[in-house]
């Protein structure tokens, strides 16, 4: 029986690569002594030993699923060959394409813009649309609360973990896509928040003997702070002319948010993009009820604390899925002018206009460095690699996305040295050519993700809305199908990064440096493809 059970499992071992995802084999880690990880399972090998040591193949369940994307895409049919000659020539015949036909700047960035009816825009600024849309997303997360507390702790059986890994984190990409940055309007944060000030507002307004001990309180924090008052938000300015004799200001009103620091830019949406694709690929249980509920309800608390201090725009930088929404929209038709008109666009023209603030290149990077680390964190090498590392298998998966998104702000920073080198000196270099990575980082995600939404999405809405159990994922594509989608989706998204840096160039530079400035970037799009289709085909 020993034999035969060796056998078939090094059968299953042999076939499990041919077989597409849905098949369900995909490789997992193998739970060492004491360490509580991965299912119970034998080691495939460890009758006669041999190179599959530490991993084994099971019936994939919910948990892998979400946690790695679209599992195991080792079985991608298509020829390395035909997939790498097909990208080098799209970016090769582009970039001659470009330096040939394209020799000024096109793209307007927010003034550009074909202006919609006023009254679609009436409908879409209207106070009623925004309230419904902010009601939606506190229902939503309101629903996922409950299932976390008292649904069951199985992914199979509570619709919370897919709404959190597939729902919102990969389905606000096409949302966004579509309709603009829709997180700022669904976000249940800016509700909560909203909710909060009004309530403190109303409280304040009833016990006017409250009201004045604050004021006396924040008037002592303002006297006795070497900066001086805090500047109020909402001044009426008044015209030039000499200061009137009168009583000193009685410092910031209490609940006056303070004004965000500058130099923050959108470090803390980094951050938390970090973390949050920390918890997803390196945390050891992270489809747990307990797990998110902890992690969720941690990051809500801090967002409002924070959103107490600076006021409701610090959601705009410092939520990581705002900033998260925000980025990918700048690629949508639907935008906003300068003029505050909603109007249709080429998506080029939004892309451009991406605001250069600090942490733009930490947050583009964070996007590129996790997908990369999610696409061989499944490799059968790597699972051996941090289960048998001396650091834990948390920490050593750790170090791994912590390298994996150093590695791609290091080719970054080195494109934009060398471009300096060869253009002469720029004021922003680093954040000058930033926009143009946020196609590549949307071509990595439909590439990696694009099956997980079509399976796991109308699955867990299913077990959202019925008590019934829902119905296995079908692939919505066979396995040649997914791996054209995945190829051409990767290689679009470097054309329009190179598109992107070319108008940007061709602004920036003299003429006769604007072409041989683009060849460091060019080098970066090439390996950035070569890292990406190696990922793929494997």
């Amino acid at each position: 029986m020993t034999g035969l059970a060796s056998a078939a499992l090094a059968v299953r071992a042999a076939v499990s690569p041919l077989l597409p995802p849905s098949y369900g084999l995909s490789p997992v880690p193998v739970p060492l002594p004491g360490s509580g990880y991965g299912p119970a399972a034998v080691p495939y090998g460890a009758s006669g030993g041999g190179s599959g040591q530490g991993v084994v193949l099971h019936p994939a369940d919910p948990l892998t699923s979400l946690a790695h994307g679209i599992g195991s895409q080792h079985d991608l049919p298509i020829s390395p060959f035909y997939a790498f000659a097909g990208a080098f020539t799209a970016l090769f015949v582009s970039f001659l394409a470009l330096g040939l036909l394209w020799s000024a700047s096109r793209f307007r960035g927010d003034r550009s813009g074909m202006a919609l009816p006023a009254g679609f825009q009436r409908v879409a600024d209207a106070p009623a649309t925004r309230t419904a849309l902010r009601g939606l997303g506190l229902a939503a997360a309101l629903a996922v609360l409950l299932n976390l507390l008292l649904g069951p702790d199985d992914p199979a059986r509570n619709p919370a973990p897919g709404a959190v890994y597939v729902l919102l984190w990969v389905g606000l990409v096409p949302a966004s896509l579509l309709f603009g940055p829709v997180w700022r309007l669904l976000s249940p944060l800016r509700a909560l928040h909203r909710l909060l000030t009004r309530s403190a507002k109303l409280r304040t307004a009833a016990d006017p003997a409250a009201a004045d001990t604050a004021s006396a309180h924040a008037t002592a924090r303002s006297s006795r702070s070497p900066r001086g008052p805090a500047p109020r938000l909402a001044v009426v300015p008044q015209s030039p002319g000499p200061a009137s004799p009168g009583p000193a200001s009685p410092g910031p009103e209490p609940g006056t948010p303070r004004p965000l620091p500058a130099r923050l830019g959108q470090w803390p949406a980094a951050a938390g993009l970090f973390a949050f694709t920390w918890l997803e690929l390196v945390s050891p249980d992270p489809a747990s009820t307990t797990t998110l509920l902890i992690a969720l309800t941690g990051y809500a608390a801090v967002q409002l604390l924070l959103a107490a201090r600076y006021g409701e725009r610090w959601f705009a930088d410092g939520d990581a899925f705002e900033a998260y929404s925000a980025l990918f929209a700048r690629l949508s038709p639907l935008g906003r002018r300068s003029d505050g008109r909603l109007v249709l666009r080429n998506p080029f023209h939004g892309l451009d206009a991406t605001p250069e603030r600090p942490g733009l290149v930490a947050t583009v990077c964070v996007l590129l460095g996790s997908t990369a680390y999610d696409g061989f964190s499944d490799n059968p090498s790597w699972i051996n690699a941090i289960q048998t590392s001396p650091l834990g298998r948390t920490a050593a998966a750790t170090l791994g996305l912590v390298g994996s998104i150093a590695l791609v702000a290091a080719l970054y920073c080195l494109c934009a040295a060398v471009t300096r080198f060869v253009c002469g000196p720029h004021p922003g270099p680093l954040t000058a050519f930033a926009h143009s990575l946020v196609p590549i980082a949307l071509g990595y995600l439909v590439a990696h993700h694009f099956s997980l939404l079509v399976t796991e999405g109308p699955r867990t809405v299913i077990m959202a809305v019925s008590t019934d159990n829902a119905p296995e994922p079908l692939p919505p594509l066979g396995p040649g199908g997914l791996a054209a989608l995945q190829v051409i989706a990767v290689v679009t998204g470097h054309v329009l990064g190179v598109i992107a840096a070319h108008d940007r160039s061709v602004r920036l530079f003299p003429p006769a440096k604007a072409v041989a400035g683009q060849l460091p970037l060019l080098a970066l799009m090439i390996t950035y493809t070569v890292g990406g289709l190696s990922l793929l085909l494997n």
